[in-house]
């Protein structure tokens, strides 16, 4: 206590423009002032808690202005269809602007089934293909219930739900539908087959997917 009411020096009450109270008025007003702040605490606490350590009389933190955050808003599917942002500009119907784009791909399916081996497992290349991503493959369509989709080949350049989109040879855009359609598709020295109703999913979705095995498939 006798810390908190000893006098100022002179030089520091020039300083701060105070004069110091005698030591009986000081010690009143200090143990006042104490007594009104912590009422619940004896003198010999409050002693105690001076000496130890320091004391916050008032803290308040600053809070920061909270402004409203505003999210992106994207196109929904009706504009989408409007701006006609998926669809391939007649100018870009070029099966040579896709031939990079197959290059790609024949590295990337080499790359997913770890080398394309002969003595790779059939079963697990198999699931791998069910996710693949097959845009920049070449497709040909063996089998489908409307006849004149039967040997159209192509690059793949979009995969929709329902449709495939291939460009021919021919610099020709045709959409194939997925639904009662076979395709096969060249992996160096592998041919594999695709079943069109298996696969009436998203790529994105299809890539999340649990397939289950089955024995056959129908048309």
């Amino acid at each position: 206590m006798a810390a908190v009411v000893s006098t100022l020096p002179q030089d520091e009450q020039n300083l701060l423009g105070v004069q110091s109270q005698r030591n009986r008025l000081a010690k009143k007003f200090t143990q006042a002032f104490l007594k009104n702040s912590v009422p619940r605490m004896s003198n010999d606490a409050i002693e105690d808690i001076l000496m130890h350590r320091a004391v916050v009389l008032q803290y308040s933190r600053v809070r920061k202005a909270k402004g409203k955050k505003t999210k992106a808003k994207g196109l929904n599917a009706k504009e989408r269809r409007e701006l006609k942002v998926f669809q391939l500009k007649p100018e870009h119907h070029k099966y040579e602007l896709f031939l990079p784009l197959h290059e790609l791909w024949k590295q990337y399916i080499v790359d997913l089934c770890n080398g394309l081996k002969p003595e790779s497992n059939l079963q697990t290349i198999q699931q791998k293909l069910l996710k693949a991503d097959f845009h920049g493959a070449v497709l040909t369509v063996v089998r489908s219930k409307c006849p004149s989709y039967v040997g159209t080949t192509g690059i793949l350049v979009q995969e929709l739900k329902h449709v495939f989109k291939i460009i021919t040879k021919e610099d020709r855009l045709k959409t194939i539908p997925k639904r009662s359609s076979v395709f096969s598709v060249e992996m160096g020295d592998f041919i594999t087959h695709i079943y069109g109703s298996r696969f009436e999913l998203r790529s994105s979705e299809r890539s999340a997917k649990k397939f289950k095995v089955k024995g056959t498939i129908d048309l």
